[in-house]
C-alpha cells in the first residue's frame, strides 16, 4: 500500500510539473514530448520569502521555473532590484546556455514554489529538441534587449500590508476604507488572519493572482501572522496614532524591506495635524514616505500614492513669472485634478509649499501679494561683499508666511531643491523647518547671500535643477505634471524694448547652468505646462495678476485637450463602519483579550 501511495504521489508531482511547464509562455512552442520529459526530471521544492535561490558568481545547476510566488533579481553594483520573475516564468537560463557562472543574485520575494530543471535533463532534451534550445535562446535575447534599453516592468504595488503599531489604531475602518479606494481602480480583496491563518502558500498566490490589489491586515504585535503578511508584501503601511508615544514595530518589516518591499508610514490624527508628531515617529520608523490622515480626502490621496496612481506637480523657478503657477494650480483644482505630491525649485518651491500647507487659491493669492507685490522682497541692499542684498527681508517674509512649520508636518508630501555649492549637486529638502528650506531654494547667487547647513553652502535651486521632475519621479507618485515658467530670454516691454539691469543679469546667470538639464527635465514630465510669459520679466513683481491670469487661461485650455489626466471623483464619502469593519474590530478585540 505504501508503494502504491508513493507511486501515486510521484505521478501527481509529474502531472503538476507538466501543468506548470505548459503554463510557461516562453515554452509555448516546445513539443509535448519534450515538456513531459522535462517534467519527469524536474525537482519540485519550496523557497521561503527572503531566501536566496542562487548568488552571483555561483555555478549553475540548472534552470528554474516559478510555479507559485515571485522572485527578485539583483545585479552586482545596483542597489535596487533589476527585475522580478513572476509565476510561470523561467530564470537562470543564461548560465545553462553559456556554461558560465551566475551573473546575478536571485531571491524569493514571496513564499515560492519552484521547479528545478537540472543541467543533465536540459542537456538531454536540448540534444533531441531544437525547439527547446531555440525557446531558451529567444528568452535570453528578449531579456538582453530589455537590459540594453534599461527597460524594467512597472514596479508593482499590488500587495499591501497594514501593520498597526498598537490596538489604538482603528485598523478596521482604515482597512475597509482603503479597500473601497483601491476598488475604484481594480478588483480588491481584504485578508485577515481569521480567513488566512490555515491556508498554504498556494492559496495566497491564488488570491493575489485573482485580484488587482490585496490588502492584508497584520497584528499589532509580533506574531506568525504578521511575519507571514510581511513576506507577502509589496508595500508595508505602518500605521500609528500621531499623538501616541512611538513603540517598536513587530518583526518581519526589516526583512521585507531588504527584499525590496516599500515601507511607508500613515499617522492618524484627530481633526488636525499634531505638530512635531511626524518627526518623532520618523526617528524610529525608517520609511520611504509618510502620510498624514485627518479625513477621507487624505485617505483618497494615500490610496492613490500607494498604488502609484497619484499626481505629482513640479513647479519651476522663474522669479516673478512664477506667479503663473498660481493660475495653473487654480485650473487644476477647478478641473478636479488631484495634487497628491508637490515639489519645486526657487519661486516654484514657495508656491508648492502653499499647496502642501493646504492654502486655498484665495489665501495663496493674498499671502503672495503682500509678500511680493506690496513690498519688494529684494530691496534690502547692502555693500556687495557676498550679494547685492542682505537677504534678511526674504527671511522675514518667509518666516511670517510659514512660521515654524516643519516639512514633515505638511498635509501633502513636499520637497524643494537648492544647489549645494560645496558638493556641486542639487540638494533635496524633505525635512526640517520649511522656511529655512525655502530660503535656501530662493538664494539667487549674487542677489541674496547663500544659506548654510553645516559645511554646505546652499543657493537657488534653479542654478542646477530648475524643474526637478526627475526628483518627483524618484518618489513615483504616478503621473507627473511639470509647470515650467523659466525664462529662456530677457523679456521685452510692451513697446518691444529690452531693459537690463544687474539683478536681471545675475538671475539669468544663476539659471544658465541648468539650461541644458531643463530640456531633459521637460522630456521627463508626463504632462508639461508652459504658459506664455514672454512679456513678464523675472523681477516684475507688479505683473502678479497678469502672470496668474496667463497661467490660468493656458492651463485651462490645455486640460480641456487632455481628458486622460486623472480626475477626482465626487466629494469623498465619510469613513463608514461597514459589517466588514465590525468583524475586523471584533477580531482585534479578541486578539487583545488573548494577549
Amino acid at each position: 500500500m505504501a508503494l502504491d501511495e508513493e507511486q501515486s504521489s510521484g505521478e501527481h508531482e509529474v502531472r503538476r510539473a507538466i501543468d506548470c511547464l505548459r503554463d510557461c509562455a516562453d515554452l509555448a512552442e516546445v513539443d509535448s514530448a519534450s515538456l513531459e520529459a522535462l517534467a519527469a526530471g524536474a525537482v519540485h521544492f519550496s523557497l521561503p520569502a527572503g531566501s536566496l535561490l542562487f548568488e552571483s558568481g555561483s555555478t549553475p545547476d540548472g534552470v528554474y521555473l516559478v510555479a507559485n510566488g515571485r522572485l527578485g533579481v539583483r545585479t552586482p553594483g545596483i542597489a535596487r532590484l533589476t527585475a522580478e520573475i513572476e509565476r510561470s516564468e523561467l530564470v537562470g537560463e543564461t548560465g545553462w546556455l553559456l556554461r558560465e557562472q551566475r551573473s546575478a543574485t536571485v531571491l524569493a520575494l514571496r513564499d515560492s514554489e519552484l521547479l528545478l530543471l537540472p543541467n543533465g535533463v536540459l542537456d538531454a532534451i536540448a540534444a533531441q529538441s531544437t525547439g527547446f534550445s531555440l525557446a531558451l535562446a529567444r528568452l535570453c535575447a528578449r531579456r538582453l534587449r530589455r537590459s540594453n534599453r534599461q527597460e524594467r516592468g512597472h514596479e508593482r504595488g499590488r500587495i499591501f500590508v497594514i501593520v498597526p503599531n498598537s490596538v489604538e489604531v482603528d485598523v478596521a475602518v482604515l482597512a475597509t476604507r482603503l479597500v473601497a479606494e483601491f476598488t475604484r481602480a481594480g478588483r480588491t480583496e481584504l485578508v485577515w488572519d481569521a480567513r488566512a491563518s490555515t491556508h498554504t502558500a498556494g492559496w495566497f498566490n491564488a488570491i493575489e493572482e485573482s485580484n488587482d490589489y490585496v490588502v492584508y491586515v497584520a497584528d499589532p504585535r509580533a506574531s506568525g501572522w504578521t511575519r507571514q503578511c510581511c513576506r507577502q508584501a509589496d508595500v508595508i503601511l505602518l500605521t500609528a496614532p500621531a499623538g501616541a508615544d512611538p513603540k517598536p514595530w513587530p518583526g518581519g518589516i526589516a526583512e521585507a524591506a531588504a527584499r525590496g518591499a516599500r515601507v511607508e508610514l500613515a499617522l492618524l490624527h484627530d481633526q488636525r495635524i499634531e505638530t512635531g508628531a511626524a518627526a518623532r515617529w520618523l526617528r524610529n520608523s525608517p520609511v520611504a514616505l509618510h502620510h498624514h490622515i485627518v479625513d477621507a480626502d487624505d485617505l483618497g490621496r494615500l490610496a492613490r500614492l500607494l498604488t502609484r496612481r497619484g499626481v505629482g506637480l513640479v513647479l519651476s523657478g522663474g522669479g516673478a513669472r512664477g506667479f503663473a503657477h498660481l493660475g495653473v494650480i487654480r485650473a487644476l483644482r477647478e478641473a478636479r485634478v488631484p495634487i497628491d505630491f508637490v515639489g519645486g525649485s526657487s519661486i516654484g518651491s514657495i508656491i508648492a509649499a502653499g499647496v502642501a500647507v493646504g492654502w486655498s487659491d484665495d489665501e495663496m493669492r493674498m499671502r503672495y501679494r503682500r509678500s511680493f507685490v506690496d513690498t519688494n522682497p529684494v530691496n534690502d541692499y547692502t555693500f556687495p561683499f557676498v550679494a547685492l542684498t542682505r537677504g534678511r527681508k526674504v527671511s522675514r517674509l518667509l518666516q511670517r508666511e510659514y512660521g515654524d512649520v516643519l516639512i514633515e508636518d505638511l498635509r501633502r508630501p513636499f520637497f524643494c531643491v537648492s544647489a549645494n555649492l560645496t558638493t556641486g549637486r542639487a540638494l533635496e529638502h524633505r525635512d526640517g523647518r520649511l522656511a529655512d528650506a525655502l530660503r535656501a531654494s530662493v538664494a539667487i547667487p549674487g542677489v541674496m547671500p547663500p544659506a548654510y547647513r553645516g559645511e554646505d553652502v546652499l543657493v537657488d535651486g534653479a542654478a542646477i535643477n530648475n524643474l526637478p521632475v526627475d526628483i518627483m519621479h524618484n518618489h513615483a507618485p504616478g503621473l507627473v505634471i511639470g509647470s515650467d515658467v523659466g525664462a529662456d530670454r530677457f523679456a521685452l516691454d510692451r513697446r518691444g524694448k529690452r531693459h537690463i539691469n544687474i539683478f536681471q543679469i545675475l538671475m539669468h546667470s544663476g539659471m544658465i547652468n541648468s539650461a541644458a538639464s531643463a530640456a531633459a527635465q521637460r522630456e521627463l514630465a508626463d504632462v508639461l505646462l508652459k504658459p506664455p510669459l514672454g512679456d513678464v520679466d523675472l523681477l516684475n513683481w507688479r505683473a502678479f495678476d497678469r502672470a496668474i491670469q496667463a497661467g490660468y487661461d493656458y492651463a485651462r485650455a490645455q486640460l480641456e485637450a487632455l481628458p486622460a489626466i486623472p480626475r477626482l471623483p465626487a466629494a469623498a464619502d465619510p469613513m463608514p463602519r461597514s459589517s466588514l469593519a465590525a468583524e475586523l474590530a471584533r477580531r482585534m478585540a479578541a486578539l487583545v483579550e488573548s494577549g
